[in-house]
């Protein structure tokens, strides 16, 4: 691994680039902060994708494309005279040694969770008029969920153990099958989703992450599901319901 004065020299020359960027290239030189957040939203998901798939090599590669993100952002800031890279970095120091009173501090927390509960007190402390107001209303609705009910469980507000979690998830199962009106199913069918992710919760298990695989999951197997059709010459869509169910058995046997 390299030594903190190469990193030091790394991050240097990654800045430097960046300013060679900004005055010379034709498509940097347009970009801005709306242009780049899409970009940079795509830019999350890939690193998301090879995290979820423990691509060490990838993970590299998508890091470095999220923080050239990170640094034109500053550069953009720089331009406007609001902020540099260095503002940015002496702020996130600064959060950091606030909210981590029990290293910088004389305070004492001996798990993660005294850790989290003293994290959203400090946040109070730094003008949140609500612990729910560091929700980022552009999150994915599924890591929203997840990220309120982490929150509020913070100060207490949680269910005290999995059967009583559960319980919740039954009743709202129960309210989404009986409601008969459209728009009030709709509702009841997102209560149902809402305990559904703060019940995976409560069993540690992140909710987005286990709908993810489980999508990569049903991908790969369609694919092996048209590879065997192709094989036997069969036209997907034309053949019947059943004979689909056969090949996706079959393929399930194959991915397994």
């Amino acid at each position: 691994m390299h030594t903190k004065a190469e990193k030091l020299e790394a991050f240097s020359k990654l800045l430097e680039i960046m300013d060679d960027l900004r005055e010379k290239c034709p498509w940097d030189k347009k970009q801005n902060l709306q242009s780049l957040r899409p970009l940079t939203i795509e830019e999350t998901y890939e690193l998301s994708d090879a995290i979820l798939k423990e691509d060490l090599q990838e993970i590299k590669k998508e890091i470095g494309d999220v923080l050239l993100h990170l640094v034109f952002y500053s550069k953009i800031g720089s331009e406007k005279q609001s902020f540099d890279i260095a503002d940015v970095i002496n702020s996130l120091n600064e959060k950091l040694i606030f909210r981590h009173p029990h290293i910088y501090g004389d305070t004492k927390a001996e798990d993660e969770e005294t850790v989290k509960k003293n994290w959203e007190k400090l946040k109070l402390k730094e003008g949140n008029k609500s612990i729910l107001a560091g929700v980022p209303n552009g999150l994915p609705p599924m890591i929203k969920a997840f990220r309120i009910q982490d929150k509020v469980k913070s100060i207490g507000f949680d269910f005290p153990n999995t059967e009583e979690a559960w319980k919740k998830v039954n009743e709202e199962l129960e309210e989404f099958s009986t409601e008969k009106d459209f728009a009030k199913k709709e509702i009841e069918f997102g209560d149902l989703l809402f305990s559904l992710i703060n019940y995976s919760r409560i069993l540690k298990i992140n909710a987005d992450t286990a709908l993810e695989k489980t999508n990569q999951k049903f991908i790969e197997r369609f694919k092996i599901l048209e590879s065997l059709a192709e094989k036997r010459e069969l036209t997907l869509g034309e053949i019947s319901l059943e004979a689909m169910d056969e090949l996706w058995e079959e393929a399930k046997k194959i991915q397994s």
